[in-house]
């Protein structure tokens, strides 16, 4: 059975309203950046991963075998788009599926923002959005579900809606 996109979207809010961080140090970086890289081989997938910070350090990059310059490039939009929008780069995505017109009127620049999924916000309980949690290499909806799973395994949440993969 097939999402709507407004119960995609609504699957995707409900996502980042559940995955929030009482705290986060580059410590938990290190940690939930090596459990990205395990899950990815896991599945058997080559991947890239970095988490970003607002303040502009790079506090956790890790690329497999065959990543590109290119993976590079659209981990550093995707993570720009985390940042201006305070909402996953597939909540952008799917939005702009909806209504082209409402991703327009944001009027992003394509050489420094994505609407593709990926990239996910890290949300500090009671602070906000710092950073950006990203991943480049296995298509955007599986690249989001693999941050959603181990975000949550991280957080040791155990009932995080996820978007059912066709």
């Amino acid at each position: 059975m097939f999402m709507t996109m407004d119960e995609l979207i609504k699957v995707i809010e409900m996502q980042e309203e559940i995955l929030q961080f009482s705290h986060f140090t580059n410590g938990d970086a290190w940690e939930l950046g090596n459990l990205i890289v395990l899950e990815a081989r896991r599945r058997g997938a080559s991947a890239a991963v970095s988490i970003r910070l607002n303040n502009g350090l790079t506090v956790f990059q890790y690329c497999d075998d065959g990543m590109t310059r290119y993976n590079q490039e659209l981990m550093r939009k995707k993570c720009n788009t985390v940042q201006m929008t305070e909402h996953s780069s597939l909540h952008l995505y799917m939005l702009g599926t909806q209504s082209e017109e409402s991703l327009r009127q944001m009027a992003l620049d394509p050489a420094e923002y994505v609407a593709l999924g990926g990239a996910f916000p890290i949300r500090v309980e009671e602070v906000g959005v710092i950073g950006a949690i990203v991943v480049s290499g296995l298509g955007q909806v599986s690249d989001h579900d693999l941050l959603v799973k181990c975000i949550g395994k991280y957080l040791h949440i155990d009932e995080v809606p996820r978007i059912r993969q066709v």
